[in-house]
């Protein structure tokens, strides 16, 4: 997670956030996901190399810098420190329930997969929707779902971890990492929709 606050810091400390902000909504939709779907691409072919360490960081840094756009949004908020870190406690809270879940279910949970990325392919499709149309309901109603199937995401990904169903660290460190991240981040937006307190 290092690498994605130095990101976002890093994007607001040089106004990288403003001309991100700046650019609308369709380019930087096209920018994200060619970034992430790319950088997911050359993780998954250096992912048994020692290049797969640095691509891996780079991308959480890449992640960073375009979480920055919605951090800058909710500081200018009145309350936006407190939204920010109600956020990462919240994300913390999941994190270790679902580890406590992963830790003490027998039942083998490989069968979720299948659903849960369904559900993901969902949800992203109905976000690039809600931000095209720049609907706030929308977006709000995609939050919860995100962070309904990203919470059971986290869950079967640290069972597969603890039962050997993935061996390889860096895709196991991607997976959690994409749980984490999407928790946190619609967590935040959810907060910034509903209680987000104008200056």
């Amino acid at each position: 997670m290092i690498p994605t606050v130095l990101g976002a810091w890093l994007a607001m400390a040089t106004g990288l956030t403003s001309v991100l902000r700046g650019m609308g909504t369709g380019l930087s939709i096209i920018l994200f996901l060619g970034g992430a779907f790319g950088f997911m691409f050359a993780i998954e072919k250096t992912k048994n190399s020692a290049a797969g360490v640095p691509v891996l960081l780079a991308f959480t840094f890449f992640m960073g810098i375009m979480l920055s756009r919605m951090i800058a949004s909710v500081l200018g908020f009145k309350n936006g420190p407190s939204l920010i870190m109600t956020a990462f406690g919240g994300t913390a809270g999941v994190f270790f329930l679902m580890a406590s879940l992963a830790s003490v279910i027998k039942r083998d949970l490989s069968g979720m997969g299948k659903w849960l990325f369904v559900g993901s392919l969902v949800v992203l499709v109905g976000g690039v929707v809600s931000l095209l149309m720049g609907s706030t309901i929308g977006m709000a109603v995609i939050s919860m779902l995100c962070v309904g199937i990203f919470s059971a995401y986290m869950l079967y990904d640290l069972k597969q971890i603890m039962d050997g169903g993935e061996t390889n660290y860096i895709s196991a460190t991607l997976a959690l990492y994409m749980d984490i991240f999407n928790v946190f981040q619609s967590l935040l937006a959810l907060l910034g929709i509903f209680g987000g307190e104008r200056e």
